[in-house]
């Protein structure tokens, strides 16, 4: 999920249809150009591929995995080029008719299914994963998330895993770009508790933030906590791309302090994302 302007905040027990709706429209209203630099630009390539080497060392190929909030497609078909069974989800309609087009233009329709299934939905699914995974955001989105996490139990076997790219709470670039310009409310949005008000394409997204232990918090009951790691923490988060393109070879080396550093104590808790990990016990 790519940022914007924050408008305002909702506690989750006011949470209703109409937020989820708003949601959903935001996400339609972006799909056909998802895949360009609102969805998919360098610094977000550069976060895919840890998701994509975190699910390959975790879950074999040829495991049946669920993917929560596809967008467009392009996590569950590398997937399924690699040999696993994907069930792809998404909250938005027109986010699944392109998951579904990009399965078939890359002759991989046979290993991949894609389906009309918010995240607050999961109730509604059936069968046994051996794994879920989500990426940039999808789950910041959930009005319950200790119901999700009942939902994902019932769907991974038991020692199956979950990889999830979350929006955390505490992410520097974020913090310095907007105080220098003294939008300190700003500046300070992701620490704010309940649902913020994200702006994106004249729509509205209702966003959670977490820290990494607050959102393991809510699956503890039925995952153990393997890993986590920080994403763009020393680089700039995607929306920051200009930058990024200005001094390459600079910002490059600063994805190298990520690569290496991004999983040690304290700076893990740090990032525009963190990447966590959970087994089902």
């Amino acid at each position: 999920m790519t940022e914007q302007a924050h408008t305002g905040r909702l506690a989750s027990g006011d949470f209703d249809e109409s937020r989820l709706l708003d949601t959903q429209r935001a996400f339609d209203s972006v799909a056909p150009d998802y895949d360009g630099p609102r969805g998919n630009n360098e610094l977000i390539q550069r976060m895919r591929t840890t998701m994509w080497n975190t699910v390959g060392t975790a879950l074999p190929a040829g495991s049946r995995l669920l993917d929560l909030g596809c967008g467009t497609g392009l996590d569950a078909v590398e997937f399924a080029r690699h040999g696993y069974q994907v069930v792809a989800s998404d909250w938005s309609p027109e986010m699944v008719e392109r998951t579904r087009a990009r399965a078939v233009d890359a002759g991989v329709a046979s290993r991949l299914s894609a389906v009309h299934l918010g995240i607050q939905q999961l109730h509604l699914l059936g069968g046994r994963f051996d794994g879920i995974y989500s990426n940039f955001g999808p789950l910041n989105c959930a009005p319950d998330l200790h119901a999700v996490a009942a939902e994902c139990a019932r769907l991974v076997r038991p020692g199956g895993s979950l990889v999830f790219s979350v929006m955390g709470r505490i992410c520097p670039w974020e913090l310095g770009h907007y105080a220098v310009r003294r939008r300190f409310g700003r500046a300070a949005v992701r620490f704010g508790t309940g649902a913020r008000a994200v702006g994106m394409n004249g729509h509205t997204i209702w966003t959670w933030y977490y820290m990494p232990r607050e959102f393991h918090a809510a699956f503890a009951d039925h995952f153990t906590l393997d890993s986590y790691r920080a994403l763009s923490l020393f680089l700039p988060p995607p929306y920051m791309v200009d930058r990024y393109r200005r001094r390459p070879g600079w910002y490059e080396r600063l994805g190298r302090l990520d690569d290496r550093f991004g999983d040690l104590p304290l700076l893990r808790d740090m990032g525009d994302h963190f990447l966590i990990v959970m087994h089902r016990r």
